[in-house]
């Protein structure tokens, strides 16, 4: 089976992608494949930000790599935290408090709507792009609900499912969640 380098250290994201691809890549972590410096996303879209990681990381390591952006949308927020969702509280990765100042941001409101986005690019070690896109649909919760997943998995409460992320299985998220989506329109275009 084809090794794919992701560009990414999240533990959540990498298992992801590794359970949704497990039948068409072996995913290694960037970590894993001898690349240890973080690549700064600075772009003003999931595709922009997704492009950067894969471009930095296929080039260092002259192999194809995937990464991925993704975030929630709040329509009450107008599309906030978006591409600024992992430091949304203000500190990287701070998962807890990202999802305590979205909470606080909608305290009152009504309009609860909101939806995960996720870009997913290869950049091949000959330069060739292939993204894809994906997107699912729901509303956030009042509180914290369950503890699955990773991020805001536990305030977001899927359409699809009918429930928050943070009290589905691993295969249910997967079956219907952002990223299956963007992966799966990425091995359309392969």
């Amino acid at each position: 089976m084809k090794k794919l380098v992701v560009a990414s250290r999240n533990k959540g994201k990498l298992k992801e992608i590794a359970e949704i691809l497990k039948n068409h890549y072996e995913v290694v972590s960037m970590d894993d494949a001898g690349f240890a410096v973080d690549v700064e996303e600075n772009g003003n879209t999931f595709y922009e930000n997704s492009l950067i990681k894969a471009k930095t990381v296929a080039l260092a390591l002259h192999t194809d790599a995937l990464a991925d952006d993704s975030g929630l949308c709040v329509e009450v927020l107008d599309g906030a935290p978006g591409i600024y969702s992992a430091r949304y509280g203000g500190i990287h990765g701070d998962d807890k408090n990202n999802r305590k100042v979205l909470l606080e941001n909608l305290k009152g409101a009504e309009n609860r709507n909101a939806k995960f986005c996720c870009c997913v690019v290869i950049y091949t070690a000959d330069g060739k792009i292939i993204d894809g896109y994906g997107e699912t649909t729901g509303k956030i919760a009042t509180e914290e609900i369950g503890d699955n997943g990773f991020g805001y998995d536990n305030v977001f409460i899927s359409d699809d499912l009918g429930k928050s992320f943070g009290v589905a299985t691993d295969d249910e998220k997967n079956s219907v969640s952002h990223r299956f989506r963007a992966l799966e329109d990425l091995l359309k275009k392969l």
